[in-house]
């Protein structure tokens, strides 16, 4: 473009705002006439005009099909200015009143243009905590009721479960911070998200608890009747609170906004508690893999009940712990720009995420061979009770005189 054009649109553009006050649409006209100065045209031609979009068609040749850049915005919506809208220029000097705008792309931010990837998301969390809440409750009552089994293995275990019911429990309230609270930053929803931040770290400092006890029995071949309940409790229930309270005065000097969810792009404080749980996946893979290599050389031709346990537990940590960590470990990768690879990053971290609490019942809780003998015994045991009070029942029906349905009853519970 010529200086000397540029200087007239200029001046046609200042002219019109502070001498003779234009509105806008007068201000499109006076530029596309001044940027029809640019084309040298004779012969019949098409007058500058401006569409009802706002795109300005300048003076163009009769016979011609003109092309013209995508409006950067329209409606509010951002269109990609790379691709051009097309119009034709009648050889009677006449526009045709139909303009190609097919070629405009809309610019969609991630949130609008996943939108319905992430409400089915959505569901799949909800059916996933749902499901896992079930079933980690039915795994907590038979920890509970099923005390031949309470050794300090399946304590760890009872706790594991305990923290996936309260996070879960915490995610539930957490969606019902609708969009108003999340800008007003009440101070409940802050509570809200600070404990469920709480109940994630301890989940993983459990999960360290399960590494650590297997790695002190197995590959450092400690006897599990010295290792003492307390050092594991205070553990996984008090070393989480101190990284959790550090977290939230952060938050509420640095980043004291929107309920205290999520982080802001080049904002580190989330790390606090991030970075804890990080380090305390990457121990449990040493861990496990210490664990593996001695099951795989030294205990391999032991058949003691112990050692299977000991196998058991290890099959139930190998399978979880990289389940567990998967979700954690997503937040370092990036699924770049393609759609297919966006897609399935949301829906493999929705189901993973959503699903951890049934995975750690059905490993933990209903594969467990402890739990299982002991839940058959007792329902064995309840079953011969239950016959038992039915005959004496039957037996203090029968209609004979009360001597005899004393001596009666007294006889059958005898035999029984």
């Amino acid at each position: 473009m010529k200086p000397a054009i540029v200087l007239l649109i200029l001046q046609t553009i200042i002219r019109g705002t502070c001498s003779e006050n234009l509105s806008l649409t007068a201000l499109l006209e006076r530029y596309c006439e001044a940027l029809s100065a640019l084309y040298n045209i004779t012969g019949p031609y098409c007058s500058a005009t401006i569409d009802q979009i706002g795109t300005c068609w300048p003076r163009s040749l009769a016979g011609e099909l003109v092309e013209r850049p995508c409006p950067d915005s329209f409606n509010g919506i951002r269109y990609n200015t790379t691709r051009n809208v097309y119009r034709e220029c009648f050889e009677n000097g006449t526009w045709a009143s139909w303009m190609n705008y097919s070629q405009c792309v809309p610019i969609l931010d991630n949130k609008r243009k996943y939108a319905l990837h992430y409400k089915i998301a959505l569901i799949i969390n909800y059916l996933g905590h749902c499901i896992s809440i079930l079933a980690l409750v039915i795994a907590f009552l038979l920890f509970l009721c099923l005390r031949s089994i309470r050794c300090l293995r399946n304590i760890i275990h009872w706790n594991l479960i305990t923290t996936f019911i309260l996070r879960n429990i915490m995610w539930f309230l957490l969606q019902m911070i609708d969009h108003n609270i999340h800008e007003s930053n009440e101070v409940w929803c802050r509570c809200i998200t600070t404990i469920y931040n709480y109940f994630v770290v301890t989940n993983f400092f459990w999960m360290f608890v399960e590494g650590c006890y297997l790695h002190t029995a197995i590959v450092m071949t400690y006897s599990t009747d010295k290792l003492r309940k307390w050092v594991f409790l205070f553990i996984g229930w008090c070393i989480p609170s101190p990284i959790i309270v550090t977290w939230a005065i952060c938050k509420l000097f640095y980043e004291n906004e929107q309920c205290w969810i999520g982080k802001e792009p080049g904002k580190y404080i989330d790390y606090i508690y991030q970075g804890p749980v990080i380090l305390v996946l990457l121990i449990n893979f040493v861990f496990l893999f210490n664990i593996v290599r001695i099951l795989m050389t030294k205990l391999r031709a032991s058949t003691t009940s112990e050692t299977i346990q000991y196998r058991k537990a290890v099959k139930a940590t190998l399978v979880l712990l990289p389940l567990l960590g998967i979700t954690y470990m997503l937040f370092f990768v990036n699924p770049g720009e393609d759609d297919v690879s966006q897609i399935v990053f949301i829906y493999f971290n929705s189901f993973l995420q959503s699903f951890q609490g049934f995975f750690v019942s059905v490993f933990y809780c209903f594969l467990n061979g402890e739990v299982r003998s002991a839940a058959r015994k007792r329902w064995h045991r309840w079953q011969d009770h239950h016959s038992l009070r039915v005959r004496v029942a039957r037996a203090m029906s029968i209609p004979t005189s009360p001597t005899r349905i004393s001596f009666h009853s007294i006889k059958q519970t005898a035999a029984v």
